[in-house]
């Protein structure tokens, strides 16, 4: 259970890891500096973000809602360049690809997660994470989308 506190309020969530989070994060934050970029806003993402760091300190930087761009529709696209200038090194791990249409070569997409036990898609993306760290230009690669 995660407590959030919205406009006074305290509410506590229910929130579940999806299978082999942590395995997922522990191996690619060795490969990478982890940055969360969500649509979600602050007062609710920071303590779930907390509680899937686990004092882990794997997270080095947070980006919220704010930092999206709304889209027709409703939904958010999140552009790449608040992280950094420089897009040869970034992916972006996203269920929509709406959130990546900005910048769609740096987007890896993964099937939405609701409490399927079986589910294996982190572990899917191990080994293109692996050997993206080695490519000078994350662009050339995943913008074949072949994966």
């Amino acid at each position: 259970m995660v407590e959030v506190i919205l406009n006074g309020r305290s509410t506590l969530y229910h929130v579940y890891k999806r299978p082999f989070v942590d395995y997922f994060l522990r191996k690619v934050s060795g490969w990478y500096t982890l940055v969360i970029f969500t649509a979600s806003m602050q007062e609710y993402a920071d303590p779930v973000i907390d509680w899937l760091d686990g004092g882990r300190g794997l997270f080095s930087r947070r980006f919220f809602r704010e930092s999206c761009t709304q889209q027709q529709g409703g939904s958010y696209s999140k552009d790449l360049a608040v992280v950094d200038e420089d897009l040869s090194r970034i992916c972006l791990i996203d269920n929509s690809p709406v959130s990546y249409s900005s910048h769609p070569a740096n987007g890896i997409p993964i099937e939405g997660w609701i409490s399927d036990p079986s589910d294996e898609a982190l572990l899917d993306l191990l080994p293109v994470l692996d050997s993206l760290r080695f490519a000078s230009d994350v662009r050339r690669i995943l913008g074949i989308r072949g994966f």
